[in-house]
């Protein structure tokens, strides 16, 4: 290199634009939420290279482990451009840990990346809140995670999240759908919202109608708009532990991307397939609102948002009312959504003229 370019000036990983000192402090910070979330198993000490968990410890005598881990999605962005990081900590374990339970599997543990371009540790310490929420709330550990402070990678106050989870089921007590069969029932449990699928719809909506989005909804005038659509993804697994495990269940269906439609299909067996009738639940008004102001399709609202049921379970008929009064006791609110019959294996989701705006009759079918 040629003498002109060269400097005696000191060059730190600060001047680059990375603080140790700022992860630290957030480390140290940190500390009494991820500690909260101890449980039998593990001891939640943060700060190692990694995090042990003893399953004997959470009184597994032969576990089949399953591991799981999703992100948050474009609502990210909403969460970022109004000042809403406190819950989507919540959205990330959700996410993980209701597809665990699915498989009849009990989360034990998370671990959460959190990215940004510059760290400002009042932002990163109420998403780890969030985060540390969501596994209290769901009974797993958050036992450790990455911070990666990455100048010229992200814009000025943007992050990222990722999340990773993993569960146990004894041996042999895994639900798979093998079970499924016709004849059975679908019910659903409420979602709290558009939980964290669909958001790049939801944008380009508001960005395209110009939505006031720090005004009271439409169709709600007690909460905001934004708050409507931040409203954190619903975590289902305390309440549907108790029936998995007292074989209730035959199958479950967490509705996130590909909604109704295309998740339902993917417990069931060769040989069965899932009716929905929408015309059975109240269309939840903010999903009539996106519907309406998108001109969306009922077919595009099926495969596209949860349309107002997080869950789905597949159960026989002689099971349905005790498990609902469990499953209301616990606080969900239960809708009975559909049938298993003979067929290909797959879903059609349908409703009658006037449902979700339709001037006709329709029906939408995906086979697996």
């Amino acid at each position: 290199m040629s003498s002109k370019n060269e400097s005696a000036e000191s060059y730190t990983y600060a001047k680059a634009g990375v603080s140790i000192d700022a992860g630290n402090a957030l480390v140290k910070a940190i500390g009494p939420l991820v500690k909260a979330t101890a449980r039998p198993g593990a001891d939640s000490e943060i700060g190692g290279f990694g995090g042990f968990f003893d399953p004997k410890a959470a009184g597994y005598k032969d576990p089949l482990l399953v591991a799981a881990n999703d992100g948050v999605g474009t609502k990210l962005k909403l969460a970022i451009d109004f000042d809403r990081h406190d819950s989507v900590g919540i959205d990330l374990v959700a996410m993980c840990v209701n597809d665990l339970i699915v498989q009849g599997a009990e989360p034990l543990f998370f671990l959460d990346y959190f990215a940004t371009g510059k760290l400002e540790n009042g932002v990163a310490e109420r998403v780890v809140a969030g985060i540390a929420k969501g596994c209290t709330d769901s009974g797993c550990a958050l036992i450790g995670g990455e911070t990666a402070e990455m100048p010229g990678m992200y814009g000025d106050g943007d992050y990222d999240l990722a999340g990773f989870c993993v569960g146990a089921v004894e041996r042999g007590e895994q639900l798979t759908g093998d079970k499924v069969a016709p004849g059975q029932i679908l019910l659903g449990l409420a979602s709290s919202g558009v939980h964290s699928n669909g958001f790049s719809l939801v944008r380009r909506l508001a960005a395209d109608k110009g939505w006031k989005l720090d005004a009271p909804a439409p169709f709600d005038s007690d909460r905001l708009l934004i708050d409507t659509l931040i409203e954190p993804t619903r975590l289902y697994v305390k309440s549907l532990l108790p029936s998995i495990r007292s074989g209730k269940i035959d199958a479950l269906a967490h509705i996130t991307g590909g909604g109704l439609l295309e998740n339902i299909p993917r417990v069931l067996p060769e040989g069965a397939h899932a009716t929905v009738d929408v015309g059975a639940w109240e269309q939840p008004g903010l999903m009539a609102f996106l519907q309406k102001q998108g001109n969306i399709e009922p077919a595009e609202m099926a495969r596209t948002f949860n349309c107002g049921v997080g869950m789905v379970l597949a159960v026989d008929p002689a099971e349905a009312e005790a498990l609902t009064a469990e499953l209301e006791a616990a606080g969900e609110t239960v809708l009975r959504v559909g049938t298993i019959a003979a067929g290909p294996r797959g879903c059609t989701v349908k409703g009658e003229a006037g449902v979700w705006s339709s001037s006709e009759a329709w029906s939408a079918e995906h086979l697996a």
